[in-house]
């Protein structure tokens, strides 16, 4: 019975169905999840929770697959012949000739067989430390069970900092956010609930999914399997790979056509060798044939290129060690070559041309806007003004007050360890956490004045998230703190912090912020608005009882920050070294085309500013 409702649970579709709908087709229950012996046939049924990788190949098969090419195997027909010449002539102690050309057509096999060994041992150690466990509840208890147990219907338990072992329905979150740019390029978590989606909607907007290999950054929740294994959609993108077919490489197709041709013309050329000494010689008798036979033979043996095979190899060899030491594996020595004639690049943007450390740039306040020196986690570099100036005045007093809001509504945490800065949690938080730093903000200080009691959590409806403190210094009245979508904010907010005041927020005013929102996206910079309220302390004990969405209203508005995750030094110093080889360099993202086309132009990938968006590339016909 647990068997048949779990074959009628459609994996792809979960996010689009209520909760207990997918619980009931998985066969399941939320609070006691699956027992063992419910678990046990489905293991047998979807079997382990792992990706299908191809099968090694044995030592020995590897070692013959070395004499697999055409010359090799001209190679070794010209060993057998100048054996048996030996054997029927006996000229010398040893079959010399054969010797020397079987010993460098086995150290070119023994060369590749090594190589490829090391690294199958390579890929083999990598998949032993992907190995991991994971929380499930069984039997009504909770367990960590290895990952590759996980069936369908498992109800699994996700902290901060887990890797999610398998896809899942959410069944309850609590301020969760997961790093899914393994999947989706993107490179800032995302936010996840548990309400059902009514439309149809691409991988990177189920916000009550989550998957397999993406990691939890912040928060805690509990999902129920929907699919393991080759099933998930790393399985489906594993799947897709294996589906692709091995194909000769431009070398191996020369060799092999050389080889041909080599073996045709030596054949030609020693038969009409055979047959002019025969005519003009006027060769008669059996014995004189055989001799002139055994003559074009060994011309024949002459003219196969013993060392050919032997040189590839070794400068294949070098290639490979070459990769190994800019951490590339190359398991085939055939694909270094591969890679050389490699014509366009596409390359993810986050991690890969950027550093993925978001980095804050600019402030901007009620009176003007300071500017961020320094890039990544370190705490470094000066804060200016627009013009070069030092902070003072009006935007001093403001900068600090909008940079406390960044700094107190937030759950990330910066760290340094051996001279390396770390953000653990949020990268755009710690972000902000940075550029608080920066400017002589102290976050142990804050904590100590003004201790949290509340929260309520970012949601993708509100496009907010808010912290309630109590103030100890004046114990009279506590404060809210709000960070989320500039256009959402503007709308809960009544007045703009205006030095150690405020002043209404008129419609304008709330216009022109907006455009300041449009012109800082437009140099590829992420934004996020920042807001601030004193309340009364019957008031915060009120709300901190039952957080919730009545804290964001007539709110007063601090200012604009963005923040930008910034290329990586020797990304465009490689872009042009691939242009300069011929090599056409692509950047993929999920960002906005506004800020992937900044980004690329920035990098030397793209001179007009030109991005394509994904619909637009459906569009394309096959040949553009």
């Amino acid at each position: 019975m647990t068997t048949v409702a779990s074959e009628t649970a459609d994996p792809s579709r979960s996010y689009r169905q209520p909760i207990d709908d997918v619980i009931a087709a998985l066969g399941t229950n939320v609070q006691h999840g699956l027992s063992d012996s419910e678990a046990q046939p489905r293991l047998q049924q979807y079997g382990r929770n792992e990706l299908v990788a191809e099968k090694p190949l044995p030592a020995w098969c590897r070692f013959l697959a070395q004499f697999q090419d055409v010359l090799v195997i001209l190679l070794l027909v010209a060993t057998a012949i100048s054996a048996g010449l030996w054997a029927y002539e006996r000229d010398a102690a040893l079959p010399y000739e054969a010797i020397a050309i079987f010993a460098v057509v086995l150290l070119n096999a023994t060369m590749g067989y090594v190589q490829e060994s090391r690294a199958e041992a390579a890929v083999a150690a990598l998949r032993a430390m992907s190995a991991a466990d994971a929380t499930v509840i069984r039997d009504g208890e909770r367990r960590s069970i290895p990952a590759t147990d996980i069936v369908p219907g498992d109800i699994i338990i996700i902290e901060e900092g887990d890797t999610i072992p398998a896809d899942g329905r959410l069944v309850e979150s609590t301020a969760l956010q997961t790093a899914e740019a393994a999947l989706t390029g993107e490179s800032l978590p995302v936010t996840k609930d548990t309400q059902a989606i009514a439309d149809d909607v691409p991988l990177g907007d189920r916000h009550n999914m989550i998957f397999s290999g993406t990691a939890a950054t912040y928060g805690h929740g509990t999902a129920v399997v929907t699919a393991s294994g080759m099933r998930t959609e790393m399985g489906r993108i594993a799947g897709l790979l294996k589906e692709t077919h091995d194909e000769a490489t431009p070398l191996q197709r020369e060799l092999d056509r050389t080889g041909k041709m080599l073996g045709v013309v030596v054949v030609v050329i020693a038969i009409v060798m055979i047959a002019t000494i025969i005519i003009v010689e006027d060769v008669r008798g059996l014995s004189a044939i055989f001799d002139v036979l055994i003559l074009g033979v060994a011309l024949a043996v002459a003219a196969v290129p013993e060392g050919l095979p032997a040189v590839v190899t070794a400068v294949l060899a070098i290639g490979v060690q070459r990769m190994a030491r800019r951490h590339a594996i190359i398991r085939h020595l055939a694909a270094v070559e591969t890679l050389g004639s490699a014509s366009v690049i596409a390359s993810d943007k986050t991690g890969t041309l950027t550093r993925n450390q978001m980095t804050v740039r600019v402030v901007v306040t009620a009176s003007g806007q300071a500017t961020f020196e320094g890039s990544g986690y370190a705490p470094d570099g000066k804060v200016l003004r627009d013009d070069g100036g030092p902070i003072d005045g009006l935007l001093r007093v403001e900068l600090e007050r909008a940079l406390a809001v960044a700094d107190r509504a937030n759950n990330a945490t910066v760290h340094e360890r051996e001279g390396r800065w770390t953000v653990q949690g949020d990268p755009t938080e710690g972000a902000l956490l940075v550029a608080a730093r920066k400017c002589g903000l102290s976050s142990d200080a804050l904590d100590k004045r003004l201790p949290r009691v509340g929260e309520v959590p970012f949601s993708s409806e509100r496009k907010l998230m808010s912290t309630l403190h109590r103030d100890l210094e004046q114990q009279a009245r506590g404060i809210v703190f709000t960070k989320g979508a500039p256009d959402v904010l503007l709308t809960r907010c009544s007045f703009e912090v205006l030095g150690d005041g405020r002043r209404p927020l008129t419609p304008s005013r709330r216009e022109e912020i907006l455009q300041v929102n449009e012109a800082l996206a437009g140099q590829a910079l992420r934004t996020l608005g920042v807001a601030g309220l004193w309340l009364s302390t019957d008031v915060l004990e009120e709300y901190a009882a039952a957080p919730d969405a009545r804290v964001e209203r007539d709110l007063v508005f601090a200012g604009l920050i963005g923040m930008i995750d910034p290329p990586r030094k020797e990304a465009k110093d490689a872009v042009a070294r691939a242009k300069g080889a011929g090599i056409r360099p692509l950047m993929i993202t999920g960002d906005h085309p506004r800020t992937a086309a900044v980004i690329a132009q920035e990098l030397g990938i793209t001179e007009d500013g030109r991005a394509i968006t994904g619909a637009e590339l459906e569009k394309l016909p096959e040949a553009e």
